[in-house]
């Protein structure tokens, strides 16, 4: 069996984003819904968050990634540690990680992936 890298990278930010959405979920706040959207076709993956929290309202993503050239895109991190460490204590090298939040000329200087954004 051949190994696919975007399926394996689905696989991996799946179980790491779940861990994420579990543990938020455990936490008592029932007016704050906590939860996953994967789209595996596309290879776009969302910890959503929707509610209401200290009197805000609370509508969008708390991280979202989505698999490109066989690279983890980190579009948006709104995580402490980031989802970038947990990539690379999961064996993800550097060149495989893109920081997507960050303009191209940015990148150069965060020592992950450096790649252009769509247009």
């Amino acid at each position: 069996m051949q190994w696919n890298k975007s399926i394996e990278y689905s696989k991996l930010i799946k179980k790491i984003l779940e861990s994420h959405v579990e543990l938020c979920q455990r936490q008592a706040n029932s007016a704050l819904e906590t939860f996953l959207v994967a789209d595996d076709v596309n290879h776009h993956y969302l910890w959503m968050n929707l509610g209401w929290q200290k009197g805000d309202r609370v509508n969008g993503p708390t991280v979202y990634v989505l698999i490109r050239e066989e690279k983890f895109w980190i579009e948006e991190n709104w995580t402490e540690e980031g989802i970038a460490t947990d990539l690379l204590r999961a064996g993800v090298p550097k060149t495989d990680i893109v920081l997507a939040f960050h303009e191209p000329k940015i990148r150069e200087l965060t020592g992950f992936a450096v790649a252009n954004s769509l247009p």
